[in-house]
């Protein structure tokens, strides 16, 4: 109202600064203009004093309203804040069960927590054991005969299944008939994978998760066992006779023992691997046969010695009694005929001729005795000279076989570099064998030769001990007063 009324005082302001520009304007008109415009004045004055007059009455009303809602609104403050007042005591209730309800919740989620990684915990002990049993199947050459179904297994070990009760429950019934299986000895047929590459049926022998053996109609032998593809494997290269046999006598029930290999066929494998001597032999290169040479005519030397040493034995201590006795009753004709009895001996040649001379002096005697032991010499040591020279070639050819490998294993290097062991195995077992081989063949020889070397040096001395006693007794004979005549010097 009161902005109304300054309205009505600025309107009548203008026009009365209006009519005093029209009667400036038109001073013919100013009197009419200026008795209009008091009128004009004066209806605004009294609109504006009754507009003033209802702008008080609005304004009281106004203050009446404003009076009562303002003791509205300190009543409703009044409530708000005793509203206020319980909510916070609420509030203060409710953060002190919060508070509770937080340690609970600290306290339940600690034992959940442990719940959980026990859970997990348990979780990876069954994952790791549905591998370990996963393996164990996979490994146990068993499962090629009797089949095992172990597909739920993979789920697991991949986590795309959580483990429950009836797995936990079917892992332990396929470990149970797993380890039933493993201590059982069984002939079963099926099928396996020959020498040949084909696959065959035979009759499969399983010893526990050890050891395979397969028999066909003419071949029996060992299995080994390939686990990703689940087949039984025919070794490359047949038992040796024993094994062979005992395989037989055990399939056809005559026998109740059989081979075993306890590494689960690795020890078998090395049947495939092993190389026969001759096999080993071939590998050393050219250098192998005169090695070889040499054994040979090493063993013809060895042969022949051991022939003639066998043939020149006699009991000499006996034959020097008897030719005593009869040279004591002077009969030498009968000593003399004893030994020529025996002249393929070497002993009974050189007494033979120490008692042709007894009728000369002792000189005579020992100088035939020396001459015939002389004789006897060569033959006694024949062949022996020879034999120590092949005892020092041998190792010489090994040698120089190893030096011819290791040559041709540095042409190989120069080549091909040592990227592949496999392409200098060839020099390296060249070098090898060369030198093993010039050993197994110089040391047989050398013990043998040392063994006859020293069986002549004794059959040598013993030729020369009997000489000097059949001297002896010779000259003992005749200065007893024997009936031998000397036809020489007498002593």
């Amino acid at each position: 109202m009161k902005k109304s009324f300054f309205f009505y005082i600025m309107v009548c302001f203008i026009f009365q600064g209006f009519v005093t520009f029209v009667d400036t304007a038109c001073s013919d008109d100013m009197r009419v203009l200026q008795t209009r415009a008091r009128e004009i004045r004066a209806e605004l004055v009294e609109k504006a004093a009754k507009e003033h007059d209802d702008a008080l009455k609005e304004a009281e009303q106004s203050k009446q309203i404003i009076i009562r809602d303002r003791d509205l609104l300190a009543r409703e403050i009044a409530n708000l804040k005793k509203g206020n007042s319980r909510l916070k005591g609420e509030i203060k209730k409710l953060h002190q069960q919060s508070s509770i309800y937080s340690k609970k919740e600290t306290a339940v989620s600690t034992e959940l927590d442990k719940a959980v990684g026990v859970i997990h915990e348990l979780v990876g002990v069954v994952r790791m054991n549905a591998k370990d049993i996963d393996t164990f199947v996979s490994q146990n050459m068993q499962t090629a005969l009797f089949k095992t179904d172990t597909s739920f297994l993979n789920s697991l070990i991949n986590n795309s299944q959580f483990p429950g009760m009836d797995d936990v429950r079917h892992m332990v019934d396929i470990l149970r008939m797993q380890i039933k299986k493993t201590g059982e000895v069984v002939i079963e047929p099926g099928e396996i994978v020959d020498m040949s590459g084909h696959e065959v049926k035979a009759d499969i022998l399983l010893i526990g998760p050890f050891t395979a053996a397969y028999r066909l109609a003419a071949e029996t032998g060992f299995l080994s066992y390939s686990d990703s593809e689940r087949k039984f494997y025919a070794l490359a290269k047949p038992p040796p006779p024993v094994m062979r046999t005992s395989l037989d006598q055990y399939f056809i029930g005559k026998s109740d023992h059989v081979p075993v290999d306890i590494s689960k066929g690795g020890a078998l494998r090395q049947l495939t691997y092993s190389l026969s001597l001759w096999e080993q032999v071939e590998n050393g290169g050219k250098v192998v046969w005169p090695i070889l040479a040499v054994l040979v005519a090493g063993i013809f030397i060895l042969l022949e010695r051991l022939v003639f040493l066998l043939r020149s034995r006699m009991d000499s201590d006996t034959l020097i009694a008897e030719i005593e006795k009869d040279v004591d009753r002077g009969n030498q004709d009968e000593a003399l005929r004893i030994c020529r009895n025996s002249s393929a001996k070497p002993m009974a040649r050189v007494l033979a001729a120490g008692l042709e001379n007894a009728n000369f002096g002792r000189e005579e005697v020992e100088n035939a005795l020396q001459e015939a032991i002389l004789r006897e010499i060569p033959g006694v040591e024949r062949f022996l000279s020879a034999l120590s020279m092949l005892v020092a070639i041998a190792p010489l050819l090994g040698l120089l076989g190893t030096v011819t490998g290791m040559i041709n294993t540095f042409h190989v290097i120069t080549l091909h570099g040592t990227g592949d062991p496999r392409l200098m195995s060839a020099g390296i077992s060249e070098a090898l064998v060369t030198t093993m081989l010039g050993l197994m063949v110089a040391i047989p020889l050398m013990l043998g030769h040392n063994l006859f070397n020293g069986a002549s040096e004794r059959l040598i001395s013993d030729l020369e001990e009997k000489g000097i006693a059949l001297v002896n007794i010779l000259i003992r004979n005749r200065e007893n007063g024997g009936s031998v005549e000397s036809a020489g010097t007498i002593l």
